[in-house]
């Protein structure tokens, strides 16, 4: 199991401490293979982009219509996250649903 993520971010620290066999993967040092990235976006959509982020609000409106994935890896900050990967399946976020889905109570 892989977990992308920002290593002094709270939910990221609580999955990890949930998941503590997780291989973690700092975005900002180790960022995520493209095809990774790749999959997540087919997947979530724009929902892979954190739009509430302070990275997102100093873009400005020519940065923010550029292609997600350009803007993922110019600004690995601006991904959801936890964004982790099982066995070749992704989940986004630490919600009850990946929980659930990891079997994490």
């Amino acid at each position: 199991m892989r977990l992308y993520g920002l290593k002094n971010c709270d939910t990221c620290r609580k999955a990890l401490k949930s998941l503590p066999d997780a291989e973690f993967f700092d975005v900002r040092a180790d960022g995520v293979p493209s095809d990774v990235l790749a999959q997540a976006l087919d997947l979530f959509g724009k929902a892979l982009l954190n739009t509430r982020s302070t990275t997102w609000r100093e873009l400005d409106e020519a940065e923010r219509i550029r292609p997600p994935l350009e803007l993922l890896a110019d600004h690995p900050t601006l991904m959801k996250r936890p964004l982790i990967e099982q066995d070749g399946t992704l989940y986004l976020g630490w919600a009850a649903e990946t929980k659930s889905g990891l079997g994490v109570a």
